[in-house]
């Protein structure tokens, strides 16, 4: 299938990346390698978007430390690069919202695009060649009117996924709409059951088939929390993030045990929000 036949794909990957590590890059690897295997798809780009101090999940440290260091990690990517919307918002945003703003960022740079396309003539010339030119420059306007929108997908690893199954964590429109609107590519990991989980949820099962389940063949079991608890026991994290992240962590001194009790007793804010719904 060439190119202009496939689908353009965005990859977002939403979550607190703290710290962010060398699996959370793997991620957007093997997802890319997957999509563009299909012959189907074409990745044109891939966002990572640190979630915002307002999600006051335990341990989390400030969102700018995060952006930075997920801006070091990407540093040399030449298509992952590093959002700061959703970590600059005041209020938490909900994932569904985060593949909103960023479709419709998408959609809007199109129009813009296409407003900005050349003039169709060049005066002074032979009219021959100035008709000719004419047809071709119409045609390369047609071609960008009629040019599809890159479609953003969300990345995620089956903790993200399974996590559809916590009680109050998501709201059950979100869920829906994510998966049939924009569509989950969910990388595996060990232990995990990603096909089985599907077939359990009623809304996932109807929506399979915008669910791309990419298989880590290469296991890889580095999470942020071991690497918070290696930090916290004053043991090496070197090969398990990237070296200017490992650098960055030091020079600030950004995990102990006192930063592990950051938001400690405090309610996550998607349980706020289904707290403060019910009472009004």
């Amino acid at each position: 299938m060439e190119n202009s036949e496939k689908t353009e794909v965005v990859l977002l990957a939403c979550g607190s990346f703290n710290p962010i590590t060398n699996m959370h890059l793997r991620l957007f690897e093997l997802a890319k390698d997957y999509l563009n295997g299909t012959g189907r798809y074409r990745v044109v780009k891939g966002i990572i978007s640190p979630v915002g101090d307002a999600y006051k999940k335990k341990g989390l440290i400030p969102a700018h430390h995060r952006v930075i260091m997920a801006e070091l990690a990407t540093k040399n990517s030449k298509w992952v690069e590093v959002d700061t919307w959703e970590s600059l918002q005041k209020e938490w945003k909900e994932t569904l919202k985060v593949l909103r703003h960023h479709q419709e960022k998408l959609e809007a740079s199109n129009c813009d695009h296409q407003q900005n396309s050349p003039t169709l003539e060049r005066p002074g010339r032979k009219r021959k060649w100035t008709e000719q030119k004419q047809d071709s420059n119409q045609k390369k306007s047609l071609d960008l009117k009629t040019k599809a929108v890159p479609k953003v997908k969300l990345l995620c690893g089956a903790d993200l996924l399974e996590s559809f199954a916590v009680p109050n964590l998501w709201k059950s429109e979100d869920i829906t709409q994510i998966v049939a609107d924009y569509g989950l590519i969910c990388v595996t990991r060990a232990g995990s059951d990603v096909q089985k989980f599907i077939y359990e949820s009623d809304v996932l099962w109807k929506h399979r088939s915008n669910i791309h389940v990419v298989n880590e063949w290469i296991t890889n079991d580095i999470s942020s929390t071991k690497i918070r608890r290696a930090l916290r026991r004053g043991q090496s994290i070197r090969y398990l993030v990237p070296d200017l992240v490992q650098e960055y962590i030091e020079n600030h001194n950004l995990y102990s045990s006192e930063s592990e009790d950051r938001n400690a007793g405090v309610i996550l804010a998607p349980l706020q929000r289904i707290t403060a719904e019910a009472k009004t």
